[in-house]
């Protein structure tokens, strides 16, 4: 009979080794994105909008199946319909029609469950509070990446956002793999290190401040942003990006699912790929604005 511990390192070979096999496969599929969301990025117009709105509703939908999965029943299509009112008020108008969505969202929601518990659902009130859940989650925190488009020098920003969380990611691996002794989440998330996330936390921080100088660079000298803005947004990613991460693996193992979709091959589903990147959006936004307060 194995012990604990003999489990444990069963468990950790098994992610690696599952891990080391989807390495061609992911980097095959990401080489092939890259280019199209950079193009669809740098447009910022109907373009980023319907492509992003497109993504948002798939993570939503995806968020949705995951309790589907364990016979919930949140309303997956009233929170598809949520997501896409809240991506075009952002996109429009920005915060100004969000009580309205919110709270419109909340009494529709209510609505919906009531009539499911008269039908005879008996978890129809948590099912209320994954709908709501998965809205707020997904639309209203996702959407800021719409909001961080759309700010003075929007391209720039998010140019420095993004960048900054794959910095992150890409730093925390390679140290947590080399180094890594640690465990930050073991129950959600066995492979993450406090060793890797301390050195996302730099690279979050050098990156930020090496994309700032690069698109700096390509700017007039009276228009260039400050390389310590970089710094502080790329470091306060660093910090609070990966929770997104921890908080999708929560869902899926709560669940006992390995991956929220299947959207792409190596990489899971929409929500698998974006759950720091609505983070990152929310923190780098309200970041930025004071910085440039």
């Amino acid at each position: 009979m194995n012990t604990p511990s003999e489990n444990d390192v069963t468990d950790e070979s098994r992610i690696r080794s599952r891990r080391t096999k989807m390495l061609p496969k992911r980097a095959a599929v990401a080489l092939l994105l890259i280019p199209l969301v950079m193009w669809v990025i740098a447009d910022g117009q109907w373009l980023f909008f319907t492509g992003l709105a497109f993504v948002l509703s798939l993570a939503v939908l995806e968020f949705a199946s995951l309790y589907k999965h364990v016979g919930r029943r949140p309303a997956a299509p009233l929170m598809v319909a949520g997501v896409l009112a809240l991506s075009i008020s952002r996109f429009f108008s920005q915060f100004e029609y969000d009580a309205l969505i919110v709270g419109g969202f909340c009494i529709l929601a209510m609505a919906w469950h009531v009539r499911e518990f008269e039908m005879g659902i008996e978890h129809a009130g948590s099912d209320f509070a994954l709908s709501v859940a998965g809205f707020i989650y997904v639309g209203w925190v996702g959407s800021y990446l719409i909001l961080l488009r759309r700010i003075p020098d929007g391209l720039i920003w998010f140019m420095i956002v993004l960048p900054s969380i794959w910095m992150a990611d890409s730093a925390a691996y390679l140290v947590g793999k080399a180094i890594g002794k640690h465990r930050l989440a073991p129950r959600t998330s066995p492979k993450k290190s406090w060793e890797g996330y301390l050195a996302g936390i730099v690279g979050g921080m050098l990156g930020g401040a090496l994309f700032l100088n690069v698109l700096n660079a390509g700017l007039d000298p009276q228009a260039s942003l400050d390389t310590s803005a970089g710094m502080i947004v790329g470091a306060a990613v660093g910090v609070f990006g990966p929770i997104g991460d921890l908080g999708v693996s929560m869902l899926k193992r709560e669940v006992g699912r390995k991956d929220s979709g299947r959207l792409l091959p190596g990489h899971g589903g929409a929500l698998d790929r974006m759950d720091s990147w609505f983070w990152a959006a929310f923190i780098g936004f309200h970041l930025i604005i004071i910085l440039s307060g």
